[in-house]
């Protein structure tokens, strides 16, 4: 059983001094739980030594794809497959950030991929300052987690110039290159999460800038903000795959400018093939023996309970948890049903007193660098609960 420790939760008026202002959700309950997950220092390197193979084996994963022509079943689209293909071929499209979602790790659970929000993941402010806050707050040890998001990303950005791990050389490197940061317009946790990446950038030395969108320039010969002034790195906090099927002249212009060296964009293209739940397919032909993975096919999987979800879909949306005899237990509605499915062998998570269950999300970013929960029912939904830890 999952243990946790209560604590005084944070209130709303100093949340969104911190600009965390999405902290109740539409049926006016508390996003954020009241309590954090013991985590023992075993279970915490655990977790790090798991996401670091994991995500090397997504690496060699992408590398079989492009190599064997499988965009198709990956379900990419095709008006992004040669974009994909420039990105990886160098290595200065680098890959900021993503989060891994885990079963088990905690109660004895083995630890086992669910999926690995490679592009445009959830969860940065929660994990990286909200949590480290919750223990200030509470006037507990703040050093007293998994998480050093902040530093690992801000580092990351340095290898924009340096690549790999020699960070301590940016400055040695660095021309005045800047970074374009974007988001929807209207969307708070969006806004806040590009900004808090924004500053990780400036943190890191480069220069910056934050322009919505739907003011952002394009044309074949770079990126512009609203006053036409061109940038070195766009960020987007706006999926690949909704690029190329609501913006497929976007998509166009942008493989252009990938093509011709005008602009880089972060996250890569290529971060879409990690992003497929289609990979998780791939990842079991490639390495059979995994003890982080489950059984995942393209087609159902026969007498196992399994859970069935598009290869693009966000927050547990069009998901379905089948039955042994093939009925269904459990399904979620959402606007992804169009989309190709993975059929993924089911796997119980982590329980507490109340009967609600725990999903680990680790962050990545050139090593794993942070835990947090989400704490829900059998399907893990937009009304999940984001839930910090302590190491004890």
């Amino acid at each position: 059983m999952i243990q946790t420790h209560k604590i005084n939760p944070i209130d709303d008026a100093t949340l969104e001094e911190l600009g965390f202002s999405w902290h109740t959700d539409s049926d006016g309950t508390k996003y954020v739980s009241d309590a954090l997950v013991k985590v023992s220092p075993q279970e915490a390197e655990a977790y790090y030594d798991a996401v670091n193979e994991i995500y090397d084996m997504y690496v060699k994963a992408a590398e079989y794809v492009i190599a064997n022509d499988l965009f198709f079943e990956l379900g990419i689209p095709f008006n992004l497959v040669e974009i994909i293909k420039k990105s990886w071929e160098n290595d200065v499209h680098w890959h900021i950030y993503g989060r891994f979602d885990l079963a088990g790790g905690i109660d004895g659970k083995p630890i086992k991929l669910i999926e690995f929000n490679a592009d445009t993941p959830t969860a940065l402010f929660e994990t990286a300052l909200l949590q480290w806050a919750m223990l200030k707050y509470n006037e507990m040890d703040e050093d007293a987690q998994f998480n050093n998001v902040y530093e690992a990303i801000t580092d990351n950005f340095k290898r924009l110039i340096t690549l790999f791990d020699d960070t301590e050389q940016f400055d040695k490197y660095y021309d005045g290159w800047k970074i374009l940061f974007s988001s929807i317009e209207g969307n708070d946790e969006e806004e806040a999460t590009t900004r808090l990446l924004q500053q990780m950038a400036t943190d890191a030395g480069f220069a910056t800038h934050f322009e919505f969108l739907e003011h952002v320039g394009f044309d074949d010969e770079g990126i512009y903000d609203a006053n036409e002034n061109p940038y070195e790195y766009w960020f987007k906090l706006y999926p690949w795959e909704d690029i190329a099927t609501d913006e497929p002249e976007l998509a166009t212009t942008l493989t252009h400018i990938v093509q011709n060296q005008k602009a880089i964009i972060l996250n890569p293209a290529y971060t879409l093939l990690f992003q497929s739940k289609g990979m998780l397919k791939i990842l079991c032909d490639l390495f059979p023996d995994s003890p982080y993975l489950l059984q995942s096919s393209f087609e159902p999987l026969e007498g196992k309970k399994q859970v069935a979800k598009p290869v693009f879909g966000r927050e547990g949306a069009n998901t379905q948890i089948i039955a042994t005899d093939g009925g269904v237990e459990h399904a979620t509605e959402g606007p992804y049903g169009n989309y190709k499915k993975v059929y993924q062998e089911y796997v119980e998570f982590a329980q507490d007193a109340e009967g609600k269950k725990y999903q680990a999300g680790v962050f990545f970013a050139y090593e794993a660098c942070g835990l947090g929960f989400r704490k829900g029912g059998d399907i893990l939904d937009n009304m999940s609960k984001f839930v910090g830890h302590i190491i004890t």
